[in-house]
């Protein structure tokens, strides 16, 4: 970087001059100096809670973040946000509260951060929500920023018959809790998993939401390569901390703003990385709703363009056997920015926060020799990347597929249809779920849910049972957590709550999962369809007040990213 300008560039009308007394006042009496407040004023929006492991480290975080900031020159001033774990939440009406989450953080950054003219910002982010959160208030204030993930949950060790320890994650308890409900397991084996799967603080361990999102951070250049990665109760995690505020001060020096980094081709990067890992569905909906913030072009399709031509190479779960930590001590990000630049499928011109390109990161990757992680291209997982868009009579719009995981490419099976996740959980728990059915779980969209729940709830207890667990599918028009595995289709849009197609759907009605070509089809006569509709009627909204309310009463379709305008 070159061309250094005063880092104190935005709060000088807020803490500069005689007519300022009162405002340094107030600053001086919760114990800032003089020469604090004269000096680059940076922001920490802290996600931090004590409801959950994602987020419950993130005060030691930002202790060292601003110590970095310190360091450097720059005054922090830390405030918090709001975050829902959806993990806590799952299968509840409390999990309507984590995608409507991620428009009040943003807000709320954008608004202490406006209220405070900071001259920079580091936004902290440890859930699923948290990070395409604080991304989109960066997009929105266009002043220096790094989203700085707090790492990813250590693996549990479950003790096994014969003494020896087997890795596991949370996505295990979700599974074991649908095996335990259909006899498989008794009640102490569920126990032993329960007790053993979140060994401390850190987000969920597979390349779920949360670390697809912390990674896609990475390839869009707002999250610094290598330091988003270092998992949250590492020994190194404290100085990747104080390196990221050091780091701020130097993007304020060359006044290098969100505008700068977050382009149409980083927004590219972002997705071939997410294909290439067998990252999360609702990377598509985080990833359209940030360039909307950026009032860039990217749709569906970009994503099933993409992925089209990207192969499947990280082996992580849910879709494969290793952890988000296996992934960092492969090499983490800088390996894969380092295969896919070598594969012309990302730009490696592109600037990131640290100063240095995406091809100059990459050129820093320390490869660990025989890591089975990230593969070569030579022995790619599979040929093509793990998103597929579909669209036909039933999501005109378009709906999202997670390939990684599974090798069913067509199935065609009866409709179970009901009208809120519940029900078919219900359902599921109570064995009416027959082979090959195709789970339709509607009314849960953006507006309808209202926001846009999970079913890890549902497909975990599908997951479970041996004789579903293949053969079933489901389609929805809410969503799928990262952890989700198998024939699972979100984000039907237009969503029932809007009549769109997915309303006129009756039980017994033969649907078709068409993969490889990209339709979702309602084995039903048009005119049909056509007469089903003409009596359909809107029901009345869940939510009449509250923000609940507000959010249905502003948000757009799934297929725009769901975001509230």
């Amino acid at each position: 970087m070159s061309n250094e300008i005063n880092p104190k560039k935005y709060s000088v009308p807020l803490t500069e001059g005689p007519n300022r007394a009162a405002a340094r006042s107030y600053l001086r009496g919760v114990g800032f100096s003089k020469e604090d407040l004269h000096k680059p004023i940076i922001g920490v929006a802290n996600t931090w809670t004590e409801i959950g492991p994602c987020n419950f480290h993130l005060r030691d975080v930002a202790a060292a973040v601003k110590q970095g900031i310190r360091d450097a020159g720059g005054t922090p001033m830390e405030f918090n946000t709001v975050t829902i774990s959806d993990g806590i939440t799952m299968g509840t009406e409390g999990m309507k509260a984590s995608l409507i989450s991620r428009e009040v953080i943003a807000d709320s950054i954008e608004l202490v951060a406006r209220g405070n003219l900071f001259d920079g910002i580091v936004c902290i982010a440890g859930c699923d929500k948290n990070m395409p959160g604080t991304i989109m208030a960066m997009a929105r204030l266009d002043i220096p920023g790094i989203m700085l993930y707090g790492g990813s949950i250590a693996p549990g060790h479950l003790k096994q018959a014969d003494g020896s320890s087997k890795d596991i994650t949370i996505l295990n308890v979700f599974e074991g809790m649908g095996a335990h409900s259909a006899g498989k397991i008794n009640d102490d084996q569920l126990e032993a998993l329960e007790a053993a799967a979140c060994p401390g603080p850190g987000a969920c361990g597979g390349q779920f939401t949360a670390n697809t999102m912390a990674m896609a951070g990475e390839f869009l250049g707002i999250s610094p390569f290598n330091l988003t990665g270092v998992p949250a109760m590492s020994a190194e995690k404290a100085e990747a901390s104080r390196e990221a505020g050091r780091m701020i001060l130097e993007l304020c020096k060359h006044d290098v703003r969100p505008s700068k980094i977050l382009t149409r081709k980083a927004l590219e990067n972002a997705i071939a990385a997410v294909c290439a890992s067998g990252g999360s569905t609702n990377a598509v909906l985080h990833l359209i709703a940030i360039a909307r913030e950026l009032g860039i072009p990217l749709d569906m399709d970009d994503f099933d363009r993409i992925s089209e031509h990207t192969p499947f190479i990280c082996d992580l779960s849910p879709g494969g056997r290793y952890a988000a930590t296996d992934y960092q001590n492969a090499g983490g990000s800088r390996v894969l920015a380092k295969r896919l630049i070598e594969k012309g499928l990302i730009d490696g011109s592109l600037p990131t926060v640290s100063g240095r390109t995406l091809a100059e990161e990459a050129a820093l990757a320390v490869e660990t020799p025989g890591q089975p992680v990230i593969h070569e291209w030579a022995n790619p997982l599979k040929p093509t990347g793990g998103l597929v868009i579909m669209k036909g009579n039933l999501s005109p719009e378009g709906s999202v597929i997670k390939v990684a995981g599974h090798e069913r490419i067509f199935h065609q099976g009866v409709a179970r249809v009901f009208d809120s996740e519940d029900l078919c959980h219900a359902a599921v728990e109570a064995g009416k779920i027959n082979p090959n059915d195709v789970l339709v779980i509607r009314y849960e969209g953006p507006k309808g849910g209202p926001g846009m729940r999970e079913m890890l709830a549902v497909t975990a207890a599908i997951k479970g049972i041996p004789e579903l667990s293949e053969t079933v599918a489901l389609l929805t028009d809410g969503r799928f957590s990262g952890a989700t595995r198998g024939l699972m289709c979100g984000h039907v849009a237009p969503e029932a709550f809007l009549g769109g197609p997915i309303a006129a759907v009756q039980e017994g009605d033969l649907i078709t999962f068409d993969i490889p070509n990209r339709e979702l089809r309602l084995e039903v006569a048009p005119e049909e369809i056509a007469r089903r509709m003409s009596t359909w009627k809107a029901p009345e909204p869940r939510y009449k007040r509250g923000v609940f309310a507000k959010y249905a009463g502003s948000v757009s379709s799934a297929s725009e990213g769901a975001i509230t305008t």
